[in-house]
């Protein structure tokens, strides 16, 4: 009998490079779901108890907040970005979308 595993995400970001091209991805979908997963990936992998602790909340209100089930404010967010050493950017939309800025 093969015996599977379940694949982890985190564990192939171990780079900057890669980590901001995953979060990159993630912000593309324009899915609020898929970010605040993207997040939570992330901060597993580098460490979600240091992640949580320069975020300034729980390593478990952490955890639950970036689980499928959370649903994370947008402070939440930016200060779990922020102990990333990641930011938020603005750019254009791409010119199929309604209501990209020329």
């Amino acid at each position: 009998m093969v015996k599977l595993q379940k694949y982890d995400s985190a564990a192939y970001l171990k780079s900057d490079e890669a980590i901001l091209a995953y979060l990159q991805e993630a912000i593309d979908t324009n899915d609020p779901k898929m970010v605040s997963h993207a997040l939570g990936v992330v901060a597993r992998a580098r460490g979600m108890s240091q992640i949580a602790r320069d975020a300034g909340v729980s390593r478990e209100s952490l955890y639950r907040t970036l689980s499928d089930e959370g649903n994370p404010e947008f402070g939440t967010v930016v200060k779990v970005m922020r102990a990333l050493g990641v930011k938020l950017a603005v750019a254009p939309a791409e010119r199929d979308d309604c209501h990209a800025i020329a």
